[in-house]
């Protein structure tokens, strides 16, 4: 049986949690870890009101009531077309149990319920194999590689692309 898994905004609340989320290694997990990052971040854009717009938004995760982690998605353009792309940060205790997959699924039926673009894209790390199967389970397609896009580590890394059209 899966866990139910909700989105919803995120709320002043759920701050402190999120900020740990990208300000702890082991939390950010070796794919999220961006290096340290100024542990005002999440409070100076909720304050702003910049966490959802039409450009983009961040919801909450939740999974048994608690917070699990964050789902994000942003205008991105192809050829004079824009596109959805998403991302998604999770803590460690909830990875590997399906609540990605479901966290997609939920907002990729947001997004084309509420806003008229045609394309959600997603891009990952080429070794991120979890993201990878999440993304491929939530019903995105694998569209190509993109040769050394992220640097994490000391080293280039390759990504790939994944796609989903209505």
């Amino acid at each position: 049986m899966t866990e139910e898994v909700k989105l919803r905004p995120i709320g002043e609340t759920d701050l402190p949690f999120l900020q740990q989320l990208i300000s702890d290694p082991a939390d950010a997990g070796s794919f999220m870890w961006q290096g340290f990052r100024d542990p005002r971040e999440w409070r100076s854009r909720w304050q702003a009101g910049s966490l959802i717009g039409d450009a983009g938004g961040t919801v909450l995760i939740v999974s048994g009531g608690d917070p699990v982690g964050c789902i994000s998605w942003d205008r991105h353009q192809w050829f004079g077309r824009h596109c959805w792309s998403l991302g998604i940060e999770l803590a460690r205790a909830a990875r590997g149990r399906g609540i990605g997959t479901q966290a997609h699924r939920l907002l990729v039926d947001y997004l084309f319920a509420q806003t008229v673009l045609h394309r959600i894209e997603a891009y990952t790390e080429s070794d991120n194999i979890a993201e990878r199967r999440a993304l491929e389970k939530a019903g995105f397609s694998l569209e190509g590689t993109l040769r050394g896009v992220a640097f994490r580590g000391g080293h280039w890394r390759d990504g790939v692309l994944y796609g989903l059209c209505r």
